[in-house]
């Protein structure tokens, strides 16, 4: 968990000029693209932008 709120932070830190779904939107891609590999850290992306939208919305 500590590894994926990180790389959240390192996210919201370089897309500060990108609106708030831009950011939901680039965890949700890379979810999908880890779905096949790695479905526990694709299901923690989902998780971390629905969370993310809730906080900025």
């Amino acid at each position: 968990m500590k590894r994926i709120l990180s790389k959240i932070v390192r996210l919201v830190q370089t897309s500060r000029a990108e609106p708030a779904y831009d950011v939901a939107q680039n965890l949700m891609e890379r979810a999908v693209a880890l779905a096949g590999s790695h479905p526990y850290q694709a299901a923690e992306l989902r998780s971390a932008a629905a969370a993310y939208l809730r906080v900025v919305r």
